[in-house]
């Protein structure tokens, strides 16, 4: 039913004809599970740990190894649920996040930031980022403070989702020239953030990367981060 609410049947159709179905699943169900436990006050923070992204699929597309979008169908399901109204998802995956753009183009509660090539673009709340293709750590992460950090403090959200994304990292399929650090560095900012104007209340859904090993180095570090800020 939570699928039907974002997703045509048509599209549900043709992602089980991928053989992906389950998986897909499995990863959104992740995202909304966290977020059902965070909205009800059991848990403080959450990391989604996903097969599949979901920035890349739409009300009736998919693409790039997304098939269902799991945070705006967490989204759906807190309003339903429990009458939440603002949220934000912050995507820094190198790629830009068509799919969720595309969900939320005509919703002005949900903000959505998005770093990437695209050209720079703000409408309803939804804005894109323009990142250059090689960037030193201390310029990404400038760039994430100043325009992500101030429409975050003046935006309020009641949760806020992240779709993290590593494959922007130095020798990924994405690669602008990160280094590990600078994943950690975000998360940390965006921790102590969330702690500022959301009670804590953060979701990092994983949502690009194919490196096995920055997977297990940065992974268990980022999780180690909303541990320590609990």
């Amino acid at each position: 039913d939570l699928l039907y609410q974002v997703h045509t049947p048509e599209m549900v159709e043709e992602v089980k004809r991928t053989g992906n179905f389950e998986g897909a699943l499995l990863s959104a169900t992740g995202t909304v599970r966290a977020a059902e436990k965070i909205g009800a006050g059991e848990i403080d923070n959450a990391f989604v740990f996903t097969g599949y992204g979901d920035h890349h699929a739409g009300t009736d597309f998919v693409g790039g190894g997304c098939y269902f979008n799991g945070a705006a169908i967490a989204i759906r399901d807190l309003r339903k649920r429990l009458g939440a109204k603002r949220f934000s998802i912050i995507d820094t995956d190198a790629h830009h996040g068509d799919g969720t753009w595309e969900i939320f183009k005509k919703d002005p509660d949900v903000l959505y930031v998005c770093l990437c090539g695209n050209p720079v673009r703000e409408e309803n709340n939804k804005v894109n980022i323009h990142v250059p293709s090689r960037m030193a750590d201390e310029e990404y992460l400038e760039v994430f403070r100043r325009s992500i950090l101030a429409r975050l403090r003046g935006f309020r959200p009641e949760i806020l989702f992240w779709n993290w994304g590593y494959d922007g990292s130095l020798g990924e399929y994405g690669d602008i020239g990160l280094t590990p650090e600078a994943h950690i560095s975000l998360t940390r900012e965006l921790t102590k953030f969330a702690g500022e104007i959301c009670q804590g209340r953060l979701i990092i859904v994983l949502c690009g990367g194919s490196r096995r090993d920055l997977a297990r180095s940065l992974i268990p570090r980022v999780i180690q981060v909303l541990v320590d800020s609990r």
